[in-house]
């Protein structure tokens, strides 16, 4: 096998949504972070894509609406990175979201949870502390 220069294999992702708009506020309030419209010159899907520095390390990805795509608990999950993932799956159900599994240690690795967000995905929280 090679080795390739790139930092990490996931250079972009997409969370299937059924409400942009409930979807926003979710990820917006859970994350505290922005998200902007992008100009996709098709009309059969919508995109919002977070906030964030494609030339660093790590992915920065989307909320996408679709008619052919669904959300789902099912498949990829998507890790977000927390300061403490305690506080961000409260801020999930603090928003209309649930906890799937509460934080636990992965050992040296840090720390884990799972949460569902309000569109029905399952979604990783991941801190060192």
């Amino acid at each position: 096998m090679t080795q390739t220069s790139l930092p990490n294999p996931v250079g972009w992702f997409e969370i299937h949504v059924a409400d942009m708009q409930r979807a926003k506020l979710f990820y917006t309030s859970v994350f505290k972070r922005s998200l902007f419209a992008l100009d996709t010159g098709d009309d059969s899907y919508t995109m919002y894509v977070f906030e964030g520095d494609v030339q660093s390390a790590g992915a920065t990805g989307a909320l996408v609406q679709h008619r052919d795509r669904k959300p789902t608990t099912e498949g990829v999950m998507v890790y977000f990175s927390c300061e403490d993932c305690a506080v961000e799956a409260q801020h999930a159900v603090d928003h209309g979201g649930s906890i799937f599994k509460p934080k636990r240690s992965i050992g040296p690795n840090g720390f884990i949870a799972i949460v569902g967000d309000t569109e029905g995905n399952a979604i990783g929280l991941h801190s060192m502390k």
